[in-house]
């Protein structure tokens, strides 16, 4: 069968990987793709949002089954396009309709379905422009660090913590007033600060059943010792120390089983992704957040260790029999580093060349943020390179039978890969020595 997937980073790449592993798959194709994607399948540079050339890829290609990647598509409808049309309705789209993204596109309707259904989470309020004053307010009921949310898509820059109260005014009144993220932020969530862990656990759902993947932890801030600006994630480790059997087995008790039957419950025939941002409080999982796809870079830890055929499962997704479907974990560590961008999250220059990329051995380099160029001049006109073509540019995973074995691996070939500009933290998996002793130096 042939497959399309959506999006461009190294989440797609992860899936292109493991997607091509199938005896069912005939043939990929990826829109936009990227430079590490092009080894297991066809790029085709159109936005995963342009559903009418979408459309006509689908039917040109005769694609079966499309693998959404981003949240973009899917809060803006892109199942239900499908499904609205008799030309593609018989093909199988692995994520939510536009109902069910609301618990991402939206992190009020997100709060208000927790509370709804009883799931454990932070208090809050929601405000608007209207109420800012009332807003104002509230945050002198609590107590810092404050968190701020804009209830819309921010790409990924609509959640902030600031640790004063002044700070926290000034924020609500830019986002609120001044519409620091534009349409995202008018509407503004207010929660209270959770002290504790994190931690990522994933879920496949075809609506009624469905499979536990494994759970992940991911390092957002640039800095070293978690400082400076959040990013899109700078790393990530699997499984989670603390996240043992009675913690996830807490999680599906009073989280993911209340999460799939409220959605049954309003009617939303949810099929795809959920990511539940957790916070481990003392023990206790409380959800921060949900996502309606995987996560960014967790799926380049998360995705490797399902030894199961991936094809196998969405399948298993679109025909509602996710239940029969076999699943095993690789019970291995695999741990994955971040390479990005100099001057990322903030201002950074694309198209730098990159190399070495042959060179990594013993992992697997997931491609982020990158594009194929041909030389225009000189003695190499007209042979490719790999650039750079983001802010994250490649995510370097490694398996490992200790998490300190793969990290290992992770960082000397982080080190084998270069481009002007290059930058890693290299400090992922530090947090989590109390569980796993990392050596000295």
């Amino acid at each position: 069968m042939n497959i399309l997937i959506l999006g461009s980073g190294g989440r797609e790449h992860a899936f292109a990987w493991k997607l091509s592993q199938s005896p069912e798959c005939t043939h990929l194709y990826i829109v936009p793709g990227n430079a590490g994607t092009s080894s297991y399948g066809t790029n085709i540079k159109i936005s995963p949002t342009d559903f009418i050339s979408i459309k006509q890829i689908v039917l040109q290609h005769d694609i079966t089954m499309v693998v959404v990647g981003p949240e973009d598509p899917l809060v803006k409808g892109i199942h239900d396009f499908f499904l609205g049309d008799d030309e593609l309705k018989q093909v199988s789209i692995i994520g939510p309709k536009a109902d069910g993204a609301q618990l991402e596109g939206s992190k009020d309707f997100s709060k208000q379905f927790m509370f709804r259904h009883r799931i454990p989470t932070a208090q809050y309020q929601t405000f608007t422009n209207e109420t800012l004053e009332e807003g104002l307010m509230f945050l002198e009921t609590l107590s810092p660090p404050y968190v701020l949310k804009a209830d819309g898509l921010a790409a990924g820059k609509g959640v902030l913590i600031p640790v004063s109260l002044p700070e926290a005014k000034k924020e609500l009144s830019e986002m609120l007033a001044n519409a620091k993220f534009g349409n995202a932020s008018a509407k503004v969530v207010i929660e209270e600060f959770l002290k504790g862990i994190e931690l990522s656990v994933f879920v496949l759902t075809d609506g009624n059943s469905y499979k536990i993947l494994p759970a992940a932890k991911d390092y957002k801030r640039i800095g070293e010792n978690d400082t400076g600006l959040n990013t899109g994630g700078m790393g990530a480790i699997s499984p989670v120390p603390f996240a043992d059997e009675a913690f996830i087995k807490k999680v599906e008790d009073r989280i993911i089983i209340p999460t799939i039957n409220g959605l049954k419950e309003e009617g939303i025939i949810y099929k795809g992704f959920i990511f539940i941002g957790l916070m481990n409080v003392n023990g206790e999982p409380l959800v921060i957040e949900y996502n309606v796809r995987m996560g960014d870079p967790e799926t380049e830890v998360v995705i490797p260790r399902i030894k199961s055929d991936l094809l196998d499962l969405f399948l298993g997704v679109a025909h509602c029999n996710l239940n029969e479907k076999t699943f095993e974990v690789d019970t291995r560590f695999a741990t994955t580093v971040m390479l990005v961008s100099g001057g990322y999250p903030e201002e950074y220059e694309k198209g730098k060349v990159i190399s070495g990329l042959d060179e990594v051995q013993g992992s697997i380099a997931f491609h982020a943020g990158t594009a194929i160029e041909s030389a225009k001049n000189g003695k190499d006109a007209g042979r490719e390179k790999v650039v750079t073509n983001g802010g994250r540019v490649i995510s370097i995973t490694s398996y490992g039978d200790t998490m300190q074995e793969a990290l290992t691996k992770s960082f000397v070939n982080a080190e084998r890969i270069n481009y002007e500009g290059k930058y890693y933290r290299k400090d992922i998996g530090n947090d989590l020595k109390v569980y796993y002793p990392l050596p000295k130096g």
